[in-house]
């Protein structure tokens, strides 16, 4: 008997067998610069100058069962410093029949916050630093100065279930949160998004913030809807943050418009309005008007935007301008 080539035999077997589950690593990202400047009674930035420096490395394979497992993993310059190099990675199993489950080691979204970004696409965001009160920066802070949206808490180790379609464009997700660092809770939340009509996107969630102190407990609900007609598309989203501490409750309304002039140009105008539970009522005010050029993998985009109360004040050096200019190239 040739055990040699038995076993030579076995081994190639072997190989066959399991090269089915062998999936492929792959790397994207894009090569981008911009120029931005921020001006105002307090501020005059003069042009800043910046670049893409993040790629993300993903790979999926099917087993025999039917069940799809891919994975993500960013490279980011940009990242945090207790995480050095890496930011959002995850693990996602997903089926036709089950639906999809998702584990989020770092940057993992609830299913409110996946649905959470304004209709205009978070314009308040690009001026988050510019707040006057720097104290305020802090996550979920809403103390004068601080005008960035509070929203229920993904983040490192969530975990989100979606179904399968359950009738004619309805799908539903559930999330969940474990508890972070000591004195911390865990956190739940809930989302339904309705497709079915065609042009139309509808989505509700809501969920619960369950941070270790008091105040930053709340219930978070959001509303958005869109419709497409032609190359006219309008949106609309109502974010509430409903706190145990009234002070802290928030509210922010977001309306869009988008045109799409041509495959290669595409025109939209937004505003967000903050109002928070504060002692003042003044409501922050953002609205941002963009226009971007897209010819084969390369896209030209201008934007202009102003923040009005950026810290929910009328007071001195309360407003705020912005404009961009970038290029980009996908590969």
């Amino acid at each position: 008997m040739n055990i040699k080539k038995i076993g030579m035999t076995a081994l190639a077997a072997s190989l066959v067998s399991t090269s089915v589950f062998a999936g492929e690593l792959t790397a994207s990202g894009s090569a981008a610069i911009t120029i931005e400047n921020y001006t105002g009674e307090r501020i005059n930035s003069g042009k800043g100058y910046s670049m893409a420096d993040s790629v993300v490395l993903s790979g999926s394979t099917e087993l025999d069962n039917g069940m799809t497992v891919s994975m993500s993993f960013e490279l980011d310059g940009g990242a945090d410093v207790t995480s050095g190099s890496y930011d959002d990675h995850s693990v996602t199993i997903s089926s036709d029949a089950l639906g999809t489950f998702k584990y989020s080691g770092n940057g993992g979204s609830s299913a409110v916050s996946a649905l959470d970004a304004t209709a205009a696409g978070d314009i308040w965001d690009t001026f988050d630093a510019q707040k006057l009160d720097a104290a305020a920066v802090a996550e979920n802070a809403t103390t004068a100065g601080n005008a960035a949206m509070l929203t229920a808490p993904g983040g490192n180790n969530t975990m989100m279930y979606t179904t399968p379609s359950l009738v004619d464009g309805l799908s539903a997700s559930a999330s969940y949160t474990p508890q972070g660092s000591a004195g911390t809770e865990s956190s739940m939340a809930y989302g339904l998004t309705y497709t079915g009509v065609e042009g139309l996107s509808v989505s509700y969630g809501a969920g619960t913030s369950d941070g270790g102190a008091t105040a930053t407990k709340a219930d978070i609900t959001t509303m958005k809807a869109s419709y497409a007609y032609g190359p006219i598309t309008v949106a609309f989203s109502d974010h509430e943050y409903d706190s145990v501490t009234a002070t802290r409750d928030q509210e922010v309304k977001s309306y869009s418009v988008a045109y799409t002039v041509s495959d290669a140009i595409s025109i939209s105008y937004g505003t967000d309005e903050l109002s928070t539970g504060e002692a003042s009522t003044v409501d922050a005010e953002y609205s941002k008007i963009s226009a971007s050029y897209t010819s084969g993998g390369m896209t030209m985009s201008v934007t202009s935007a102003e923040a009005e109360n950026i810290s929910y004040s009328t007071g001195a050096y309360e407003d705020v301008d912005y404009w961009s200019l970038g290029l980009s190239f996908a590969f």
